[in-house]
């Protein structure tokens, strides 16, 4: 009689184990193979939704030139906020205070006044000129009217002329909308009062009517482009929506068939997202060029009129455009594979 456990020992000694070299071996193949094949399926996701794309070529053409719009949209938004902003900054870069003195005010006094002011915090420079000062700057800006040059040769003349010459303190401030401590030391000191003009009063409020208007076409710029962008958005967003709701339709028994032996899930839905994203890659594209285009045949135009693209300029014109369409076809992609993903969670079943 064989012994039963005699036999499973020869048994397992005849069994073949697998050394861990041969286990290694085993599992680096299987890894390849998987890499293989997700490269594989992935240029056949790619393969399927570019040829879906074309397949409902006015469809697709339609939800593109939508995105494009909408994006297009976005950048005017943020372009008009960049320059009305930057623009209102110059303005208030170039305004100052003139603060007028009786004529013969001496630079001594001038100098004394300057001292006193001079402790607020909101004061960026300061400059003084006295009588003889503000008639030479005077002479300089008619040299080319040689009567009037002519005429004040007279010293008597001169002399009325000088008499008339208020001298004057030009204030810059960081922020024009807090001139309080400054009215306060003009208005309090009694070195400024018995030195002031009585005829001229200091210019607190000059420019600052542009500015708010400037600021407040900011602001509509920026309401005005986030609606319609939103507008857009959302029409873009439908627009994709059936474009997709279509390719699923008329790729219904294609789909079923794909079910049917077993296709990952990954695989059907990629071709639809594939061709969303070729819209928003597109879209990107043009609507960054269709901008880069329409701001460098207004920009001089502007700038006659003296607003401020500087900062526009700047960023269309260096190794930042890149970012820009980068930032423009990222959107794009996000809008579409949004999209597409809401159409198929309703129609792909």
């Amino acid at each position: 009689m064989i012994d039963k456990k005699s036999i499973e020992e020869s048994g397992h000694r005849g069994a073949h184990r697998p050394s861990r070299k041969e286990t290694k071996s085993h599992l680096k193949t299987l890894v390849e193979n998987s890499s293989v094949s997700r490269v594989r399926t992935t240029g056949r996701v790619l393969k399927y939704g570019t040829a879906s794309f074309t397949r409902n070529i006015w469809l697709s053409i339609a939800a593109t030139l939508v995105m494009t719009i909408t994006l297009v949209i976005l950048m005017i938004t943020v372009f008009a906020s960049l320059i009305l902003n930057a623009t209102a900054e110059t303005m208030r870069e170039k305004i100052d205070i003139t603060i007028f003195f009786a004529p013969g005010t001496s630079q001594e006094l001038l100098a004394a006044m300057t001292d006193e002011i001079s402790i607020n915090d909101n004061i960026r420079s300061i400059e003084t000129a006295d009588s003889q000062t503000e008639y030479n700057a005077f002479l300089e800006d008619n040299q080319d009217n040689e009567e009037l040059l002519a005429a004040l040769e007279d010293e008597g003349m001169y002399n009325l002329m000088l008499s008339t010459m208020q001298a004057t303190m030009r204030i810059k401030v960081y922020d024009p909308n807090n001139l309080d401590g400054i009215i306060n030391t003009v208005d309090n000191s009694e070195l400024f009062q018995a030195n002031l003009d009585s005829e001229k009063q200091p210019t607190y409020n000059v420019n600052q009517a542009e500015i708010e208007t400037i600021n407040s076409w900011a602001t509509i710029a920026k309401n005005g482009g986030l609606i319609l962008g939103a507008v857009f958005l959302v029409i873009s967003v439908l627009v994709i929506f059936n474009t997709i709701r279509m390719a699923i339709f008329s790729r219904r028994e294609e789909i079923y068939m794909m079910k049917l032996v077993g296709a990952d899930i990954t695989f059907i839905r990629g071709p639809f997202l594939v061709e969303a994203q070729i819209c928003g890659v597109i879209s990107g594209l043009l609507a960054t060029t269709i901008a880069l285009i329409g701001f460098r045949f207004l920009a001089p135009k502007l700038s006659g009129y003296g607003i401020d693209v500087a900062s526009v300029s700047m960023l269309m014109e260096s190794n930042l455009l890149i970012a820009v369409y980068g930032s423009m076809i990222l959107i794009g992609i996000v809008v579409g594979t949004i999209s597409a993903r809401l159409a198929m969670k309703k129609y792909l079943k």
